[in-house]
């Protein structure tokens, strides 16, 4: 059989590359992509290589569309010729449109019903979906797919991320404790919260002058902006990082709810959400005492305290994250069954 993957952010090319590992054994796999500096960088990390066509349209609403409508007609011409058995995605929109009139079944995964417009964008063209099991079924009601072609598996995609993050711990250079702090997306169609992070950053940098604070930029703008107004103060990677071996060595993980949130948290780093993504995934390990919700800058200073201070916490947290990452199912065979029935 040849699969064919679309693969739009970061997360989505650590996530596929577990099942293209196991699916190229026995299949051909094409895999596309599009010109994104946040999925362009990441490929030197990883084996896939995609093909590239059509491009991100930023946070422009007109320019998104115009960007979408291009890339449409580019996968179309490209992916006739392939003429792929199957499509994977997570939720792309133009992949899913392109499947439907092409008339190639279409696997979509998704654990953000909170995007509504890829949802609406994507769902309707969709044969199956498969979710992580804390997503209610009813979150997807509205976009286009009948319940019953939603298959829930019993894991967190940043789980599925993290298999291969082994605990290669190794010796900082300077002996410093590492603050990491990964900014909100701030280019997506469902963002709507103001950010607090520039405050939330500048009482890091008051607190703990002699901890080493990276900051994980995302845009251009973006890291424009924090290099103006901390200069030194702070380590900023504006390109896309490693991030097994950045984690590895991470003492404490302040994120915005995302999915790299979940990783820090699920490998037992002490981690504090922003919460600037509302999300079924954030909200199940904020219960779990996996991670710490807080949008606070003086809270958060205190939580930081403790989590490079505190042994007891920073046991506490492993414990939790080891006993819920050992529950986890492989979606792997999920999808390898819901493959058979299409």
């Amino acid at each position: 059989m040849k699969i064919w993957f679309d693969i739009l952010t970061p997360k989505q090319y650590l996530f596929f590359g577990y099942f293209i590992q196991k699916l190229r054994k026995q299949h051909k796999i094409v895999s596309t992509s599009r010109k994104y500096q946040q999925v362009n960088g990441i490929r030197k990390f990883g084996s896939i290589n995609p093909i590239i066509i059509g491009k991100h349209g930023g946070k422009n609403n007109v320019n998104k569309l115009l960007a979408s409508l291009d890339r449409t007609k580019l996968l179309t011409n490209k992916i006739e010729k392939l003429n792929p058995d199957l499509l994977i995605s997570f939720c792309s929109p133009e992949a899913s449109r392109v499947a439907f009139g092409l008339g190639i079944p279409h696997i979509a995964f998704s654990d953000s019903p909170h995007a509504e417009a890829v949802m609406r964008l994507s769902l309707p063209y969709a044969a199956k979906l498969l979710t992580p099991w804390i997503i209610p079924k009813s979150d997807f009601e509205g976009f286009g797919i009948n319940r019953k072609n939603i298959i829930s598996y019993k894991a967190i995609d940043a789980g599925i991320i993290i298999k291969n993050y082994q605990k290669n711990k190794q010796k900082k250079m300077n002996g410093k404790k590492i603050i990491v702090i990964r900014p909100e997306e701030s280019e997506a169609a469902y963002i709507t919260k103001k950010s607090k992070t520039i405050k939330i950053i500048k009482k890091i940098v008051d607190k703990f002058p002699e901890e080493q604070k990276i900051v994980l930029s995302r845009y251009k703008g973006q890291t424009e902006n924090l290099r103006k107004i901390f200069g030194s103060d702070i380590c900023l990677f504006s390109k896309p990082v490693n991030g097994k071996e950045l984690l590895n060595n991470t003492d404490c993980f302040i994120g915005s709810g995302g999915t790299m949130t979940a990783e820090a948290g699920l490998l037992g780093i002490p981690t504090i959400s922003l919460n600037t993504i509302p999300n079924r995934i954030e909200d199940f390990l904020v219960k779990k005492r996996i991670i710490v919700r807080s949008e606070n800058p003086e809270k958060i200073s205190k939580e930081v305290f403790q989590s490079l201070n505190n042994l007891q916490i920073i046991k506490k947290r492993k414990e939790n994250a080891r006993k819920i990452v050992t529950t986890f199912e492989d979606p792997y065979q999920v999808l390898l069954k819901t493959m058979r029935t299409l």
